[in-house]
């Protein structure tokens, strides 16, 4: 555990109090199938089109036997929507035939559903259950980068590891959370807004640029 990732902590939890997940879903299911179709894009945009999707779809067997056509035409404003319309059908077909139509909440579990890797299942982990666990998505990577928790060429297993060394267990699902907010509205990849950044002085990048 290290004084400079509780520091890191403190700071955000001043700017960002309200962090929380921003997908919108009311039970395990939906947030499954909500963090699937986020892959490359935004939350924003995958709640315009859950609302429709979970009303058509309420249930694992509703989605398990669900038109692939019809699927698609409710995601489709969405990237990749084909591959994300047939790994939400046999996602809730495994739901079905395996798990009692109920998400299960081990890991290894989560991670045999079609279109779950390592980050969905424990972001499905944090945030349905309150199972502490280190989601490293573009967010958490660039901010643990910038602020020297991790090295540049770290993956994101290393960066796990690595966050999970440094920071109190009973934080991570915080870290979570404050990380990819400071990482969407502050400390974008682009333009990041550096000039109300409270952590300018061990800022890699910052530091990087400002050298001369």
């Amino acid at each position: 555990m290290s004084k400079k990732t509780d520091y890191i902590l403190d700071e955000l939890e001043k700017i960002f109090p309200d962090a929380k997940c921003e997908l919108i879903h009311s039970n395990p299911f939906e947030l499954v199938c909500a963090v699937s179709l986020s892959a490359q894009t935004t939350d924003e945009r995958v709640n315009m089109v859950t609302g429709e999707l979970f009303k058509r779809y309420p249930t694992p067997n509703d989605l398990a036997n669900a038109d692939l056509d019809e699927v698609e035409d409710l995601i489709k404003s969405i990237g990749l929507y084909h591959n994300k319309a047939l790994n939400l059908i046999a996602m809730a077909k495994k739901l079905v035939e395996n798990f009692d139509s109920t998400v299960p909440s081990d890991i290894d579990s989560l991670c045999t559903l079609n279109g779950v890797g390592r980050k969905t299942a424990n972001v499905v982990r944090l945030v349905a259950f309150d199972i502490p666990s280190i989601p490293v998505d573009t967010h958490v990577s660039r901010v643990s980068k910038r602020l020297g928790l991790a090295n540049i060429d770290d993956d994101v297993s290393v960066i796990e590891k690595k966050l999970a060394k440094k920071v109190k267990k009973s934080r991570w699902n915080r870290m979570h959370h404050l990380f990819i907010f400071f990482g969407r509205y502050l400390c974008k990849a682009k333009n990041p807004e550096c000039f109300r950044c409270p952590f300018k002085d061990i800022c890699r990048e910052f530091k990087a640029k400002n050298k001369h």
